[in-house]
């Protein structure tokens, strides 16, 4: 089944705009990488595989974020597609249900080579349909100061819900600063921001067989925590998004947020602050995340398909992935050698690993806008008091069943 119309939603405009490019005649591989210029290992790694590879020729076009996947959404559908691009591992099924990207072959070692639930952001009926190439994981950032002037131990974080919100409430009616940074804007982190709740609660979306499992116990007790936090987080949720919050707690104007591993190098100097394991909720069975991937997919139609696969697993191969990693600030993929020496040298990567065993994936839908649009509904309901946990959460996990 073609879901062409809605994987083009938006693109109009850039189709209008652009020129195709040219494939397999000249034995070119063309490559997007999205953001401001190519990743600073990919340039010598593309020399090498041009030299293991004669004839061929890799042609690397940058495009900004906020153009990046309607200009490859666009190609693939206009039946001109680039040979291999950067994309959100969330695009995956709809890429593969419309048929416009090839699986990739991975073998067993290859995938026991990740850390645990890693592949699952990339696999669609039983097959991997990218290479992960970017990795986030959160953590609990909290402002030391203010724990202390709050009466509370400064160097001890939350560790379960219950603390998470008793600490919160301690510092709202000690001090006057929200306790927790709550961000529930129309933006995709509201939704993520919810899927820690379900992932530190050994919860779930949808199972491996496509059956929705968003109606839960523990997304009920997930749901109903939200709703408990806003009394003790800042005024107006729905109007902040998680960017917001790196503002809000640099001026400590909050006292903890949840954040990925670029936010230690984004808070203010000026505050003391520490970052823990998110807390966990009744159900967990231990430290939990969510774990989002973006992927390196290969187009389908290009005549170079086993090029740029070749291509892919050199540029993502764990040597050269843990150094791309390292140089942008990215939560490994892989538990390689170096890791370890990473928290011995910083610390406060530790947090960031620690939820991975437990962590769930960001959920393959077909829709993957509906789908996060429905989730951010629902969490806006909730935390806006128009809707009450229990019936927010049944009208979500009905309205997503669609979106699958």
């Amino acid at each position: 089944m073609r879901h062409y119309g809605t994987l083009l939603a938006g693109s109009a405009v850039v189709l209008a705009t652009m020129t195709a490019p040219s494939f397999a005649e000249d034995k070119t591989v063309s490559m997007i990488q999205c953001g401001d210029a190519i990743a600073e290992t990919y340039p010598d790694l593309i020399k090498k595989w041009e030299a293991a590879n004669p004839g061929f020729k890799v042609n690397v076009e940058i495009v900004g974020w906020a153009q990046c996947q309607d200009k490859i959404t666009t190609l693939a559908a206009a039946g001109t597609p680039v040979g291999l691009a950067y994309v959100g591992s969330r695009t995956l099924k709809q890429f593969a249900d419309s048929d416009l990207i090839v699986p990739i072959p991975m073998t067993d070692e290859e995938k026991a080579g990740y850390y645990p639930h890693i592949v699952e952001t990339v696999t669609f009926q039983d097959q991997a349909w990218g290479i992960p190439v970017a990795f986030s994981t959160k953590a609990l950032f909290w402002n030391k100061a203010l724990f202390e002037k709050a009466g509370l131990d400064p160097n001890k974080p939350p560790t379960t819900w219950a603390e998470l919100l008793s600490d919160a409430k301690t510092i709202k009616e000690k001090t006057g600063v929200p306790g927790y940074g709550l961000p529930a804007k129309t933006m995709d982190n509201t939704m993520h921001q919810f899927l820690h709740y379900v992932y530190t609660n050994d919860g779930t979306v949808i199972d491996s067989e496509g059956k929705i499992t968003l109606d839960s116990p523990q997304n009920l007790e997930a749901l109903e925590f939200i709703k408990s936090l806003v009394p003790y987080s800042e005024d107006g949720p729905s109007a902040y998004d998680q960017d917001d919050m790196i503002k809000l707690f640099s001026d400590a104007k909050v006292a903890m947020i949840e954040g990925g591993p670029w936010v230690r190098n984004q808070v203010s100097k000026d505050i003391q602050w520490g970052v823990a394991p998110l807390p966990v909720g009744p159900k967990a069975k231990g430290p939990g995340t969510l774990l989002i991937t973006d992927s390196l997919a290969v187009f389908k139609g290009t005549g170079v398909e086993e090029q740029a696969i070749d291509l892919a697993k050199l540029l993502t191969n764990p040597e050269n992935q843990f150094l791309y990693e390292k140089t942008h600030g990215l939560t490994p993929l892989r538990p390689v050698a170096g890791v370890d020496g990473l928290v011995a040298e910083d610390p406060s990567w530790k947090p960031f690993l620690d939820g991975i065993a437990f962590g769930g994936p960001e959920p393959l839908f077909l829709d993957y806008k509906g789908f996060q649009n429905a989730m951010i509904d629902m969490v806006q309901s909730v935390v806006t008091g128009n809707a009450e946990p229990a019936a927010a959460l049944t009208k979500a996990a009905g309205a997503i069943d669609q979106y699958k």
